[in-house]
This record gives structure tokens, C-alpha cells and sequence, in this order.
């Protein structure tokens, strides 16, 4: 293995299932395994031994002081997440404070010990006997429970089934279409370090939580990527260099039994497509292009065309705004303090309908709460926490939008990538140089009339419309297209007629609502253009969502 250019982990779930908990949000899996989380395992397995052997300590620094590794894992299918209520484990007899004061008192005991020795260079004298028996005396205490010939009769009903307290716990869990998951990284081992990694992955039982069972070795021979490091994308918990002091550090305190949290370094992973294609041009991004947090309608909700797009995106935002913590950022709302919209790039709710094949109907399929790239962390981060607040008021119940005498649409967040073709990123955001609307875009400056008067207004207003998209491509940071077409009618399958979409109304600059002329486009460029992509004056309320087309070179098929 010392000789291959990669070093790779395989893990096997042996039960078919990963069971770990998102560690933002209690109610969901996490998906794939972190890799943060796979090195705790390894210094788990490391610590567990009689004697921990320090050549398997030199083998953990010397993976922990590796770049991030890159993941190879199929699609998982996370489980429904069910409440369950647990009995609290005698918290009325054992309390917490009890436990730390008796951790305390070990962990001090227990330094006592070393300092004597150390300072009689190992040799134990009168001293050392004395701590090591108070030592011993401590440990026997904390591993014990109330005597229960000191338990008074209520403590005493407490411990029984049904005097006990409950406390709700969820275990979230996902099922891989294939059951393995393997870290590669950039890098090969001395043999030694291999030997020694090899010995520790053979411990390693279990992966999340204890029910979730692996088996562990090194691979010669790793598959290809569907995970890589990457300036944007999901974010996975990984390993930093002293990361195995750090954990050692923290169980120094809690001692296994206080709460305790995982050190890790936030790094981003895009997951790698067929769709994606490989070139050496350069790429360009609109101010739109940026992260992507994906809402999908609960199967059997009711289902709702994408002419419905301004409804759910207002029910959504309202939603989002309701569970927002004041101050709100104007990236977030999108209106300065006194109330005039802003000009930077801020969040937008974006529709995500059934287009682009054969039998697409147009319904929609769900939403995404679209950051652009320029958000600010303080604004970005008050986004996240608006939706974790949102979910935390739902108590495991399916988020919902309400329609008034219509009724409520179901939907839950998308965690890893979804079964749906149309409610995956890759799918808007790969880089094209064609790009067409999939919803109608509102034309910045109204053209005139595109029906109705002479040949000669029409072909004068058709002509302002296609100058108002070139214009609406520069307002997003994007050049002139090298081609623009206009119609009424989409083009692409599934999609709905611009006449068919509601009316929308617009703040001019003199503060009156001004409608904006709504229309298909077709774009193309001469680089290739990455998403996600949302042009014109409607952008950021799901109108003039873009998706890219792929172009056969000879024979112009396309390929939605």
C-alpha cells in the first residue's frame, strides 16, 4: 500500500443502515458519514486498549495532519424520523451534579497519583499508596448507584418503569443503496503507519450510534469520487491537525459522562454528476450562483401547478421571517431599515417544478431557499438558524404552508441528494452556455406591446424585450449572450405559458407598483455559465428561474 499514490478506508454498515444524527439538527441523519466522526472511532478503538500503544497514536497524528479525503458513497433514502419518549435513567436518585462531583474528585485524585510519581521518578512511595487508595475508593464510588437500603421510597418509584420520567430522543437513520462508504485521501503511508491504521480499523465496531455496526480495513484499489472538497457545497465536519489532543483535552472533562461536543473544521463538499461536464474554458457565475437549501413537498400533499409559484413563495417567505430572530439583515429580508429594498444579492425562494422530460407537467416538486455567495456569514447564519427554529416549533411534524380556505402543502427539508432528477442542485446549477426559463421572467423595462398594433410596433417592442434581457444578464454580473429568444410559450417541456402566470407588480422609482412584462427566454453564451441561475425583476420571488441545456456539438439535439 506504501507504494500507491492514494490512501483509502473502507467502511462496510453491516446492518444495511447508518444511524447518526445531523449534528445542526437532531432530527435528521446524517448523510454521508462525516469524517470527523470516522476519526473519532479510530481514537476510540485506540483508547479503549488495556495499554494504548503509541505507535497507533503516531499513525492517528499522521492521519489527522492530512488534507481533507474525498468520500465515495452512494444515495441514501433517509428513514421517517419517529419520536420516542425514553425513561431518563434514574435522574432522580443518581443526579448530575452528584456525577460530576464524583468525576471531579477522580480526575483529581488521579493527577495527584501521576504528580507523585513523577516526582519520585515512578518509584511509589507512603504518598503515592495513600492517593492511589483514595483513588480506587472514588472510582468503586462513582460506578455505583444509590445503595438501595439508603434510597428513600420516592427515589425508590422514580427507578421503576412507570414512575419514571420520559425524555423525547429521535434516531434518524439512512439506508445506502450500497452499504459502503470510502475516505480516500491524496497521500501514501509509510508501511509502519499502514500497519498500524490497519490494526485500529480491525477494532473499530460501530460508526454513530451504537446500533449502527461496521467493519472497517484499508483499500488498495479506491472507486471513484462522488464527494470532493470544494469552495462550496455541503458542509462535512473534518479532521484537524491536534485534533486527537483536542479530543483528549475534552474527555478530560466530561470523563464519558458529561455532555460533550465533536471538535472538527468546517470543509465543503460538492457532490460530483454525470451532469457536470469536464472542460478548460473558463466558468462564469451570476450573483444568483451560490448555496442551495432544499424544501421538498411531503409525497401525498397537495399538489400544486407552477403557475401557483408566487403563493408558496410567499407563504415560504412569510414562514421563514415569522421564526426569524430581530434584527432581520437586509440580506435576508431584502429591504433596507427603512423599508427600500437593497440593491446587493440577498435570499430568494426559488420553485422547483417537473420540467425538461418527456411526461413533465409542470407541478411543482418543491422549493429551494437560495444564498448567494455574497451574503454575509452574520445574515447567512440568521437564515439557518430561522429554519432551525422553524423545524424545532414542528416537534418531528412535516413543515407546513398554509393556503387559507385552500388547506396547508406539506414539506420537510432535503437532506443528501434527492431521488427526484428535479429536486436535485446538480440539475440547475451544472455549467451550460444555454440556458432557458422555466418559469417567465419579468422584463426589467417594459417593452410595449407583443401583440396587438402594427408590424412595425410589435417588431419594435419584440426587439426592447430581447435589449431588456441582455439588460437583466448584466444586472446579475453576467456579458451580453452571444443569441436571445423571446417567446411566449416555453421552451422547454412541462413548463407553463407566461400568459398563464398572475400578474406581477413592481415598485418603480417613483414608489408606484408597475407591472412587469412577463416571458420565456432563451439564452446562450460564449462561456459556460454555472447556477444556479434566476434573471430578471422577479428573481428573488421564483420568477425567471434558468435551467441550462445541454447541446450536442454536430447535430444540435438537446438535452434537457
Amino acid at each position: 500500500m506504501a507504494s500507491d499514490e492514494r490512501f483509502a478506508i473502507e467502511v462496510n454498515f453491516l446492518t444495511g443502515r447508518y444511524v447518526a444524527t445531523c449534528h445542526n439538527n437532531r432530527r435528521s441523519p446524517e448523510w454521508p458519514p462525516h469524517p470527523a466522526r470516522l476519526f473519532s472511532a479510530l481514537v476510540a478503538a485506540w483508547a479503549d486498549a488495556d495499554m494504548p500503544d503509541d505507535s497507533e497514536r503516531i499513525a492517528l497524528e499522521w492521519l489527522e495532519s492530512q488534507s481533507p479525503p474525498g468520500i465515495a458513497a452512494s444515495e441514501a433514502v433517509p428513514r421517517n424520523t419517529v419520536q420516542y419518549f425514553v425513561p431518563v435513567n434514574d435522574s432522580s436518585v443518581v443526579a448530575r451534579k452528584l456525577y460530576e462531583r464524583r468525576a471531579k474528585e477522580v480526575v483529581d485524585l488521579s493527577g495527584q497519583f501521576t504528580a507523585e510519581l513523577t516526582a519520585f521518578g515512578g518509584v511509589i512511595s507512603k504518598k503515592a499508596e495513600r492517593i492511589n487508595g483514595k483513588l480506587t475508593k472514588a472510582k468503586d464510588i462513582a460506578g455505583q448507584v444509590n445503595p438501595v437500603g439508603n434510597t428513600n421510597p420516592k427515589d425508590a418509584k422514580a427507578m421503576m418503569p412507570d414512575g419514571s420520567s420520559k425524555q423525547s430522543r429521535y434516531f434518524p437513520s439512512v439506508t445506502p443503496e450500497n452499504p459502503r462508504v470510502v475516505f480516500v485521501w491524496n497521500c501514501s503511508p509509510p508501511d509502519e503507519i499502514s500497519e498500524d491504521l490497519d490494526n485500529l480499523l480491525r477494532r473499530v465496531s460501530r460508526l454513530g450510534h451504537s446500533s449502527s455496526l461496521v467493519s472497517c480495513r484499508p483499500v488498495s484499489k479506491s472507486p471513484e469520487l462522488t464527494y470532493v472538497v470544494s469552495s462550496e457545497g455541503l458542509r462535512l465536519r473534518n479532521i484537524r491537525r491536534g485534533q486527537l489532543a483536542e479530543l483528549e483535552r475534552q474527555y478530560a472533562g466530561h470523563q464519558g459522562i458529561r455532555p460533550r461536543s465533536l471538535p472538527y473544521t468546517d470543509v465543503r463538499y460538492r457532490h460530483l454528476t454525470d451532469e457536470q461536464p469536464q472542460t478548460d474554458d473558463s466558468v462564469l457565475r451570476p450573483n444568483t450562483s451560490g448555496e442551495w437549501i432544499l424544501f421538498q413537498f411531503k409525497p401525498g400533499s397537495r399538489s400544486f401547478p407552477a403557475t401557483r409559484t408566487m403563493d408558496l413563495v410567499n407563504g415560504m417567505r412569510a414562514a421563514l421571517f415569522h421564526y426569524a430572530e430581530d434584527p432581520i439583515p437586509e440580506e435576508f429580508s431584502g429591504h433596507l431599515l427603512d423599508g427600500r429594498p437593497t440593491d446587493a444579492p440577498h435570499l430568494a425562494i426559488v420553485p422547483l417544478p417537473h420540467v425538461g422530460f418527456d411526461y413533465s407537467d409542470g407541478r411543482l416538486l418543491g422549493l429551494a431557499v437560495s444564498l448567494p455567495n455574497s451574503i454575509a456569514d452574520p445574515a447567512r447564519k440568521a437564515i439557518y438558524r430561522a429554519i432551525g427554529n422553524w423545524e424545532a416549533a414542528t416537534i418531528g411534524e412535516p413543515l407546513t404552508l398554509t393556503f387559507g380556505a385552500e388547506g396547508v402543502v406539506e414539506l420537510h427539508r432535503q437532506l443528501g441528494r434527492a431521488r427526484l432528477t428535479s429536486l436535485r442542485s446538480g440539475t440547475w446549477n451544472r455549467p451550460s452556455r444555454k440556458w432557458v426559463s422555466v418559469t417567465p421572467i419579468a422584463l426589467p423595462r417594459h417593452p410595449g406591446r407583443l401583440r396587438g398594433g402594427s408590424v412595425a410596433a410589435r417588431t419594435k417592442a419584440w426587439e426592447a424585450a430581447k435589449q431588456s434581457v441582455v439588460q437583466a444578464c448584466r444586472h446579475v454580473d453576467l456579458p451580453k449572450p452571444k443569441s436571445v429568444e423571446i417567446s411566449l410559450d416555453p421552451f422547454i417541456k412541462g413548463a407553463h405559458s407566461a400568459g398563464r402566470f398572475p400578474a406581477f407588480f413592481q415598485k418603480g422609482c417613483n414608489r408606484k407598483r408597475v407591472r412587469r412584462q412577463l416571458v420565456h427566454v432563451s439564452v446562450c453564451f460564449e462561456h459556460l455559465v454555472e447556477g444556479p441561475f434566476m434573471l430578471g425583476a422577479g428573481r428573488f420571488f421564483g420568477l425567471g428561474l434558468m435551467r441550462p441545456i445541454n447541446t450536442s456539438v454536430g447535430d444540435g439535439t438537446e438535452n434537457a
